[in-house]
This record gives C-alpha cells, structure tokens and sequence, in this order.
C-alpha cells in the first residue's frame, strides 16, 4: 500500500518566502509551515497544490520545481514539497491559519517551523540565497 501525500508550497515572491502559523489542531497551533494540505485521489501533486494554496490562502500559485525527498507525518502520511511562484493574489489565512509572514532568507529561522518542514524549508532558503545572487 502506497503513502497518502501532504503537498506543501514554498511559496516565494520578492525573493522572500511565504510562513503560515497553525490555528488547529491543538498540538500544532502556533507553529510555522509552509502551506498545503492532502492530495485527493486522482491529483497530481501540483493540481492539489495549486487547490490547497487556493482553498487555503485566496491565491493562485504555480508548482515550479519539487524539492528533493520527502517527510512522513506520520505512518502511511508523507510530505512532499514544491517551490511555487505566486501568480495572483495577495494571500489571506482562511483555512487552518491565524497569521502568515514574508520572510527574507536570513529571517527564516524566525519561526518556529514544523520539524517536518525545516529540510524543505531549508533548501527553499537557499534557492533563494542562490537566486538573488544570480
């Protein structure tokens, strides 16, 4: 039996990356993710990201490239994780969230991040880093 899949965004805009605060469940609330939410059967990761990010923060977003790995959640439940470039929109915790920030790369350690999170938030930072050197 395969892994169901949690997509997440690394959703970037002005070379800062997109942090959303848990309202819910309890043992989750005020920490930091990065956005998303589970693939719903016949999905492509992607067309459930661009879902999530729109059910969830009023915006339209595109998939760019995944991440490499992936994170399980907890058993039979994996992440996987997408930078995303934001297309229209300015995004609004409507779902599952209380507050969201911009943070430069040099602020991401700001937040308290999901364990889960911190590997792809990570290589999101440094994508990032490595863009605005280009």
């Amino acid at each position: 039996m395969s892994d169901s899949v949690v997509v997440a965004g690394a959703v970037c805009d002005g070379g800062r990356l997109l942090a959303a605060r848990r309202s819910a469940p309890p043992e989750l609330k005020g920490r930091w993710e990065l956005p998303g939410g589970k693939r719903e059967p016949g999905e492509s990761g992607e067309q459930a990201l661009v879902r999530e990010l729109r059910e969830e923060l009023g915006v339209e977003a595109e998939p760019l490239e995944r991440i490499p790995g992936e994170w399980p959640l907890k058993p039979g439940l994996v992440l996987r994780v997408w930078m995303v470039r934001l297309v229209s929109g300015e995004p609004s915790p409507l779902e599952d969230h209380d507050e969201l920030r911009w943070l430069a790369p040099e602020e991401a350690d700001s937040v308290d991040w999901l364990d889960q999170d911190r590997p792809a938030v990570t290589e999101a930072v440094r994508r990032l880093r490595e863009a605005r050197r280009a």
